[in-house]
């Protein structure tokens, strides 16, 4: 007579991660995709997750709450990478498929709306600190500023329209950039995005 065939540990904890994966990934996809706006980022954080998950398998005390503790680290993850957004220097953001010849943009350092309540709110209070820190400019940075990133006009248009030569507006956009990025650098220190 045969013994009664037993599976060893480790293959019961690789079926129950198995099982895990299968129940919770559409669940946990879509919260994270809810809230992350670049689909390949969103498909890292869920790797990441379900990598966290296999190594915390390893050790001796068992996960309570798989499903909790799986959204749990999926929404720190998002905040790491929200967090590792705003350290790109602003220089950095410039789009190299842009024509805009290398000028700074600043929508591009501000949080997308669309990615999560969090995002949002700190967004809410950086569009504020931007329209203070812009009523501190001087008028002809200001005026640049506003003309070319809310406004979409492009430098060459606003040359032809003010007679101003397009050097001199860039340099007074990036001006305006570099002070707005020292006042708004403080305020994403106190929000710790």
């Amino acid at each position: 007579m045969e013994p009664p065939l037993t599976t060893s540990p480790m293959i019961e904890r690789d079926r129950d991660i198995a099982a895990t994966v299968l129940r919770e990934r559409t669940k946990l996809g879509n919260f994270i995709r809810r809230r992350v706006r670049d689909p390949g980022d969103a498909e890292d954080i869920l790797q990441d997750v379900f990598y966290e998950l296999v190594q915390a398998y390893r050790l001796p005390e068992p996960i309570e709450q798989v499903s909790a503790w799986l959204f749990r680290v999926a929404r720190n993850r998002i905040i790491d990478r929200f967090r590792k957004r705003k350290e790109l220097p602003l220089t950095e953001t410039v789009d190299e498929t842009d024509d805009t010849d290398g000028e700074y943009r600043l929508d591009l350092a501000l949080p997308a709306s669309e990615a999560g309540p969090e995002a949002a709110y700190a967004r809410s209070i950086l569009l504020e600190a931007l329209q203070e820190a812009l009523d501190e400019l001087p008028r002809e940075q200001r005026e640049v500023f506003i003309a070319h990133e809310l406004e979409g006009r492009s430098f060459k248009e606003l040359a032809s329209e003010s007679g101003v030569s397009m050097n001199t507006l860039l340099a007074r956009k990036r001006y305006a950039v570099l002070h707005l990025r020292v006042r708004l650098r403080a305020v994403y220190d106190e929000l710790e995005i």
